[in-house]
C-alpha cells in the first residue's frame, strides 16, 4: 500500500472491531474480506447494523449484532431508492433514505457498541456515523474506502461526477460548483450529523488513525494534498475456483456486468449480447440475480449467462470487459488485464468510468439510448488497439505488486494497536 507517511506494522493485539458500514454487497463483500484478514490478527469482528443487512454478511467469521427496533420498512425504502430510474426525484429519494438510515445508526449503534465490547471502529468512508459513534464512545477507530477516496481537493472533481482531470484555473472554478451542489444536495444527511454532533457536545475535527482503501494510485486523479494517514491499495479479494465452465476454443469472450443493483435491466444486456456477436465475439453475462430464466433465454446473441460467475476467474479468460463502472468489478477487469468499455449509470460510476478513459485502459459511453452499432464500435476499438491494454496491463501490474486485504489488514492492526 502506498501514500505519505507508511505506517510501521507492529504486533497484532486482540480487540474487538465493530465495522459500520453502507449495507450494500459492493461494500460488504470486499469488508468481509479485510474482515477475515482482521481476524486472522487476533480480532473480533462485529458489523453492526440494522437486522435486514444480516442478509448480506456470508462469512461465518464476523459477527453479526443488529440495532433493536424494527427498521425493515426504512431498510426497503433504501434499497428501492437505489435501483429506483435515474432523476432528480431518484437522487431526492436515495438521500433522504440514506440519511434516514444515518440517523438510525447515530440513535442505536452506540449502546450496541458498548453492549458487545467494541474497542475501536472499522468506519466506512461512505457512512458518516462511523466516525462520529467512535468519537462519542471515546475509541480509535479507521476508515476503510472501498471505492473512490471521498477526498475533497481543489484540482480534483467530486467523486461522483464524470468530469475529467483538469488542474487550470477553469477546472477548479468548475470542481468549487461541483462541490458546492453536493453539499447542498447532501444536506439532509449533512443536518443529521451535525445535530447529533451538538447533541453530544462533540468538537469537529477527530481524525481517523489511518484510511485504507482498494484503490491502486494508478487508477485515481492525481492528488497534491493526500492526507498523512491515507493509503492507496489494491482489491480486497478472497481466493476464487479457476473452474469457470467457459468454453477453451470459439470466438473471444467478452465480461458484461451491471453489478448486484442493476442486473435487471435486460434491454442493456441485450445491447451487449448483440455487440459483441456483431464483432464476432462471444458475451459472457453476469446479471446478479435481474433476470428470470425466460430472460436469460430471450436474449440474442449466442451469450454465456449466469447469475453470478467466478468474476476474476472469468475476466482473466477474457479479451474485454462492458461493465457499469461499479467499483468492485473495474478492479477485478482492470486486475486481469482487461480493457473495458463503461456504461455509467449512477453513484460514483461516472467518476470511475472518467478515471479509467484517462489511465488509457477504457472506453466510456452513456448508456441511454445505447445503439448496437456504437458499442460494437467502442468494443473493437478496446480489443483491436493495443494502447488499451497495455494501459490495462500497467494498472494490473500495480495492483499484483499490492497488498490487497492482508496489507490493508496489516496497517489497521499498526495504527489502532499504538498509542494516540
Amino acid at each position: 500500500m502506498r501514500g505519505r507517511g507508511p505506517l510501521q506494522i507492529g504486533t497484532p493485539t486482540a480487540g474487538h472491531l465493530a465495522i459500520i458500514t453502507a449495507p450494500l454487497p459492493g461494500h460488504l463483500n470486499p469488508l468481509q474480506v479485510l474482515a477475515r484478514e482482521l481476524n486472522d490478527r487476533g480480532w473480533r469482528v462485529s458489523l453492526v447494523h440494522m437486522e435486514p443487512a444480516r442478509r448480506f454478511v456470508t462469512d461465518p467469521a464476523i459477527s453479526f449484532s443488529a440495532l433493536p427496533g424494527g427498521f425493515e420498512k426504512m431498510f426497503e425504502a433504501y434499497l428501492e431508492a437505489l435501483v429506483a430510474p435515474n432523476g432528480p426525484v431518484r437522487l431526492n429519494r436515495m438521500i433522504r433514505a440514506t440519511a434516514s438510515l444515518t440517523a438510525g445508526l447515530l440513535e442505536e449503534a452506540p449502546v450496541v457498541l458498548e453492549r458487545i465490547g467494541a474497542t475501536a471502529v472499522l468506519s466506512d468512508a461512505v457512512e458518516p456515523a462511523g466516525p462520529l459513534i467512535a468519537q462519542k464512545l471515546n475509541l480509535p477507530y479507521a476508515v476503510a474506502t472501498t471505492g473512490l477516496p471521498l477526498l475533497t481537493e481543489a484540482d480534483v472533481p467530486p467523486p461522483f461526477l464524470g468530469w475529467r482531470y483538469r488542474s487550470d484555473r477553469w477546472g477548479r472554478f468548475r470542481n468549487r460548483g461541483g462541490y458546492a451542489v453536493t453539499d447542498l444536495l447532501m444536506r439532509p444527511v449533512t443536518r443529521v450529523i451535525e445535530t447529533r454532533r451538538r447533541e453530544w457536545g462533540l468538537a469537529e475535527g477527530c481524525l481517523p488513525r489511518v484510511q485504507v482503501a482498494q484503490c491502486p494510485q494508478g487508477l485515481d486523479y492525481p492528488r497534491r494534498s493526500l492526507p498523512a494517514e491515507f493509503l492507496y491499495g489494491s482489491p480486497w479479494r478472497s481466493r476464487e475456483p479457476e473452474n469457470t465452465d467457459l468454453p477453451d476454443d470459439g470466438p473471444p469472450l467478452v465480461f458484461c456486468s451491471l453489478g448486484t443493483l442493476q442486473g435487471s435491466r435486460r434491454a442493456l444486456f441485450a445491447t451487449m449480447s448483440q455487440a459483441c456477436a456483431a464483432i464476432g465475439a462471444r458475451a459472457v453475462i453476469g446479471h446478479g440475480g435481474g433476470l428470470s430464466r425466460e430472460e436469460e433465454a430471450a436474449l440474442p446473441g449466442d451469450p454465456l449467462v449466469r447469475a453470478f460467475w467466478p468474476q476474476a476467474a472469468v475476466l482473466r479468460r477474457c479479451s474485454a470487459a462492458v461493465l457499469h463502472g461499479g467499483f468492485n468489478s473495474v478492479l477485478d477487469a482492470l486486475a486481469a488485464g482487461v480493457p473495458i468499455v463503461a456504461l455509467p449509470i449512477g453513484f460514483e460510476q461516472p467518476a470511475t468510468a472518467a478515471r479509467l478513459v484517462r489511465a488509457g485502459a477504457g472506453r466510456m459511453l452513456s448508456p441511454r439510448r445505447l445503439s448496437v452499432r456504437a458499442l460494437a464500435a467502442a468494443l473493437r476499438d478496446v480489443m483491436v488497439r493495443p494502447d488499451y491494454a497495455r494501459a490495462a496491463r500497467v494498472l494490473a501490474a500495480e495492483i499484483a505488486a499490492g497488498a490487497g486485504a492482508a496489507g490493508a489488514a496489516a496497517a489497521i492492526t499498526a495504527a489502532l494497536a499504538s498509542p494516540a
